[in-house]
């Protein structure tokens, strides 16, 4: 099978001819429909590749089961299915139960592939450790890339207000349209003006850092009492940040990062059940859905990067993989 693979030295992508995996205990075999794109595979300092070594690429995706593995009783040959990929940009990939759901009908395969782990991503920040509910206020940085707007979509479907920066006002206001209560163009730090004044001045309850340490301290300062930021983007490329050490004491404030990187199956099952349990019977009733930016062919993957890179998207970037 083809299969794109990824250099943790160069981030160059290489299109192989591979034999096709075969599910072990715990695993199915999909054949893959469409996958999505997420940045943090693409920036090498995230970590997510060892240096000089080469890996398949892909975390998510949607297709068809057509294997399962010894002992697997939980989906039979031809579901349609969605979840945490081995190899996303591929013609097959196997996928571990934990990390797997049943795709609504709701949904387009691209749809799916770009509802998988972006959106539990978002769920881990917004609901397991931003602990977001109705009239709480909501900080996304970047707010037009993946997370973002998968932040912005379970902060709003939880009854939260959404405040969201962005370089392009543009992107802003179309992600009015989806729920978005208050842009800020801004690329970088300069928010907390705007933010003081949408809140009363009490600043809110969870600031999401997409962007990296440029926009670390005024998140902070952006925070109500009792507030949190949350890590989970570098695109700024820059990872070391001052941080008000008063403020997180008088506040009573909380720093975490939601990276999937060292985190357990187990612990990533139980997001997973979360998600299914708390917000896809939402995106199944058409409460809201993925917003695609722009869908490319599997051979035009580089292209598909280079279009994330030059940050003209608003939500997600997808491969639709060949017939």
């Amino acid at each position: 099978m083809q299969s794109y693979w990824i250099d943790g030295g160069t981030g160059a992508l290489q299109l192989r001819e591979v034999p096709k995996p075969v599910p072990a205990a715990g695993e199915i075999l999909i054949r893959l429909k469409a996958a999505g794109l997420n940045r943090g595979e693409f920036i090498l300092g995230h970590g997510l590749h060892k240096p000089g070594g080469v890996k398949p690429a892909g975390f998510e995706g949607s297709g068809e089961v057509v294997a399962v593995g010894p002992g697997v009783t939980e989906y039979k040959i031809g579901d349609a299915v969605m979840g945490r990929t081995t190899a996303g940009f591929a013609e097959f990939s196997t996928l571990a139960l934990a990390e797997t759901l049943r795709k609504p009908e709701a949904l387009t395969w691209e749809e799916a592939a770009g509802a998988s782990l972006t959106y539990w991503v978002a769920y881990d920040m917004v609901v397991t450790e931003g602990r977001i509910g109705p009239g709480d206020w909501v900080l996304v940085s970047a707010v037009s890339s993946g997370v973002g707007v998968a932040s912005m979509q379970i902060a709003k479907a939880l009854g939260a207000k959404v405040i969201g920066t962005s370089g392009s006002k543009t992107k802003l206001e179309r992600l009015k349209s989806l729920g978005l209560d208050v842009g800020v163009a801004v690329r970088g730090p300069g928010f907390l003006s705007a933010v003081m004044d949408a809140t009363g001045g009490a600043g809110v309850r969870l600031a999401i850092n997409n962007v990296g340490a440029s926009v670390f301290p005024e998140l902070v300062a952006s925070l109500a009492y009792r507030g949190a930021v949350g890590i989970v983007g570098y695109v700024d490329g820059s990872f070391n940040a001052t941080i008000d050490l008063n403020a997180v004491h008088v506040k009573r404030l909380r720093v975490f990062g939601v990276s999937n990187k060292v985190r357990p199956l187990a612990e990533r099952g139980e997001t997973v059940a979360g998600f299914a349990r708390d917000v896809l019977p939402l995106i199944a009733r058409g409460v809201f859905k993925p917003p695609i930016d722009r869908v490319f062919d599997f051979t035009d993957l580089p292209a598909a990067r280079a279009y994330m890179e030059s940050d003209a998207q608003v939500g997600k970037i997808v491969v639709r993989m060949p017939a």
